[in-house]
C-alpha cells in the first residue's frame, strides 16, 4: 500500500516525497542544501525552528515553541489560525537525540493514536538526505492523522531555504 505525492520543485530542483509505507507508517523524503549540521541545529534551536517549521500558506503563527532537545526532554509548539477560536498546541518527548544524524520523537498531543516521529539526516557531497518517518500504533490513528503531511512540501522548501541562507552566511 504506497501513496506517494511530490510537491514542486524549488529553484534547487529538490523535490519533497510522501509515501504511505504501510498501514501504520508515512515517510517524508527530501535532499536538503546544506550539511547535516545545519540542517540538524534548525530542528534543535528554536530561534531557527521557527522560521521554516509552518507552512506559510497556512496562514497559521506560531506563538510560541519551546524545545528542549535532549533524551527525556519535551518540546511544546503553539499555534494560532485565524479560522481557530483557540490556539493548538502540539507537545511531546524526545526519546533519542544522535546529533547530527538523528531525532525521535513522540506526538504527545493525540494521545494514544500519537505518532512516533523519526528523522534521520545523512550527509553526502555537502548536501542532506532528510528522511521523516511517522509511525502510529493503528491504522486508524494513521487515517485520521494522515492529512499532518500536507504542508511539508512547502515546510520542507522552507527549511531548505534556511539551511541555504545559514551556509552563505557562514
Amino acid at each position: 500500500m504506497t501513496t506517494r505525492t511530490e510537491s514542486e520543485p524549488t529553484l534547487m530542483k529538490n523535490q519533497t516525497t510522501v509515501e504511505r509505507k504501510s498501514e501504520r507508517e508515512v515517510v517524508v523524503t527530501r535532499t536538503i542544501n546544506g550539511p547535516a549540521r545545519i540542517v540538524f541545529e534548525a530542528f534543535t534551536k528554536p530561534e531557527l525552528f521557527k522560521k521554516w517549521w509552518v507552512p506559510k500558506s497556512l496562514g497559521m503563527t506560531l506563538l510560541s515553541c519551546e524545545l528542549d532537545v535532549r533524551v527525556g526532554g519535551g518540546y511544546r509548539l503553539v499555534f494560532s489560525h485565524p479560522a481557530a477560536a483557540e490556539p493548538m498546541a502540539f507537545f511531546g518527548k524526545y526519546l533519542e537525540v544522535v546529533p547530527p544524524s538523528r531525532l525521535v520523537w513522540s506526538n504527545d498531543e493525540a494521545g494514544e493514536a500519537g505518532a512516533v516521529t523519526t528523522v534521520t539526516f545523512e550527509e553526502k557531497a555537502g548536501k542532506t538526505l532528510l528522511v521523516l518517518r511517522d509511525l502510529y500504533p493503528s491504522k486508524e490513528a494513521l487515517d485520521a492523522g494522515i492529512g499532518s503531511t500536507d504542508g511539508m512540501g512547502e515546510t520542507l522548501a522552507q527549511l531548505d531555504e534556511l539551511v541555504v541562507s545559514l551556509g552563505s552566511a557562514a
